[in-house]
């Protein structure tokens, strides 16, 4: 069977770009090696305070290997699928080979659609539930890509999270280095790269039930409070080793783009993940033997803009 060429590697890398990473860093590079799409982390992008551990690199690395999978079989070459496949070269996190040809399935042809129009919302949704027929598909969509998806029911739910969250986010607020980061990666509009500035929420307030970063000074509308019982979802994976958090990034891309596909809109709340005691705590109130790897925030809301990506050939090695 041929391997991929570079016309395959370019598709795989122009889907792959799109996926979501900490604070728009994109961590990520593209090469093509005997025949295979393998992606690598940058660690030039890794940030160096937020993401020490490399936890959010992987989990980012992996979504964008999700994306490529879906390119690739887009091209009726769907991929075989190796984490970490060389324990010599840590920085490989993924190797894409082909499998056997086939036609794009419905499924993927709907998730690929959907890449172009992710992103995240971190305005207020609209207080309209989200139906019990889509819950399910989001559930399975974890499932699928071997991660267990938790939707949170019930306001006694809600408030444990919302403290943990809240109290992961304040100590986060405290760490200055952490704070100038974060503000580091506040972009104009037309930058390739971090969170342009339009992009964030409003202002946060007392009663909000979930933080909020801040990107900006916008405050909110008259009548335009967060959901009071927002739809949240923990995502998790059995073990916390790096290929399991690539394993979470992979899962995490098909939940968002099947939330994209459903209409719905997503933001990420990592703070109780990136706070080692809120994560224990997080972990033992699901009471899960795995570990968390993200928390979402999910609900119907107006429509956003995409955030801006590198050129394709910048990521390209």
């Amino acid at each position: 069977m041929n391997g991929y060429d570079n016309a395959d590697l370019r598709a795989a890398a122009s889907a792959g770009i799109r996926a979501p990473s900490m604070h728009n860093s994109q961590p990520w590079l593209f090469r093509l090696r005997d025949g295979a799409v393998e992606i690598l982390a940058d660690p030039a992008r890794q940030l160096p305070v937020a993401d020490r551990t490399g936890w959010a690199t992987r989990l980012a690395c992996g979504a964008a290997a999700y994306n490529a999978r879906l390119a690739l079989a887009m091209r009726g070459r769907p991929a075989e699928v190796d984490v970490r496949p060389s324990p010599a070269e840590p920085e490989l996190l993924v190797r894409l080979s082909p499998g056997p040809e086939r036609p794009a399935t419905y499924a993927e042809q709907a998730l690929h659609a959907a890449i172009a129009h992710r992103h995240s919302n971190r305005a207020p949704f609209w207080p309209d539930p989200v139906p019990s027929g889509t819950r399910i598909r989001l559930i399975e969509a974890a499932h699928s890509e071997s991660a267990w998806l938790d939707l949170l029911v019930g306001m006694t739910a809600l408030a444990g999270f919302s403290e943990v969250a809240g109290s992961a986010d304040r100590v986060l607020r405290r760490d200055d280095r952490y704070q100038a980061e974060l503000i580091a990666w506040l972009h104009a509009d037309d930058a390739p790269d971090g969170i342009p500035v339009s992009a964030g929420g409003p202002l946060p307030e007392s009663h909000d039930l979930l933080p909020q970063r801040i990107f900006g000074n916008r405050r909110r509308g008259p009548g335009r409070d967060y959901e009071p019982e927002p739809l949240v979802a923990i995502l998790g994976v059995a073990g916390d080793l790096p290929a399991d958090q690539v394993i979470a990034g992979q899962a995490l891309q098909k939940v968002l783009l099947t939330v994209t596909d459903a209409g719905l809109a997503a933001s990420m709340i990592s703070q109780p993940i990136e706070v080692p005691t809120a994560r224990d705590q997080l972990r033992r109130s699901l009471s899960r033997n795995g570990y968390p790897q993200l928390a979402l925030r999910i609900g119907y809301g107006a429509a956003g803009q995409t955030t801006p990506r590198r050129d394709v050939t910048d990521v390209l090695s």
